[in-house]
């Protein structure tokens, strides 16, 4: 198989976050028939919570979310990945919560875009279903992609203008593993 262009976005709120990307980073770029690419700046954001399922006080408690968005080239099919990449988290402490799907994590990663690839299994969806309205996903993506289209044709910043603001800021000095 050629290689494709693969975005990765990472997330975490617990056991010191920064250190948790970092540890993801160094992990992505071992991957196997893959190339590092290019990494974002890291991002702190408010927590996503469901209304339904938490209380007012819940949301102001949970720790804030870092998150980044790495670029590799890769020989692996979606599937394959997704497993390589599930390790990594579970390699630094994951716990999958079936039923609370806003629970906080030591490390999340989600495959963004594969290439122009289009799966919408149980398993895996790509593009990614909700990166449209998640600035900590958008932003850091432009930053080292600005010219991503999505497949209808609209510009990844016109979708960030649209989203919810979830009191993103950039953090300072953001260490570049390469």
């Amino acid at each position: 198989m050629q290689n494709v262009i693969c975005y990765i976005g990472l997330g975490s709120n617990q056991l010191d976050p920064k250190q948790q990307l970092l540890n993801a980073i160094k992990a992505i770029q071992s991957l196997s028939d893959s190339k590092f690419v290019a990494q974002s700046s890291f991002y702190q954001s408010s927590p996503l919570v469901d209304k339904k399922e938490h209380s007012q006080s819940m949301e102001e408690t949970a720790a804030d979310y870092f998150n980044a968005v790495v670029k590799i080239e890769t020989g692996l099919l979606p599937f394959e990945l997704l497993r390589q990449l599930q390790q990594i988290e579970q390699q630094q402490g994951r716990v999958r919560e079936p039923n609370n799907r806003w629970a906080p994590r030591t490390l999340d990663l989600d495959i963004l875009l594969y290439a122009d690839t289009v799966i919408q299994t149980q398993q895996l969806i790509i593009p990614h279903y909700a990166m449209r309205q998640r600035d900590f996903v958008l932003k850091p993506l432009l930053e080292i992609a600005p010219e991503v289209i999505f497949q209808e044709g609209v510009h990844a910043s016109h979708l960030l203008q649209q989203c919810d603001n979830n009191n993103l800021r950039k953090l300072a000095g953001t260490p570049k593993i390469l």
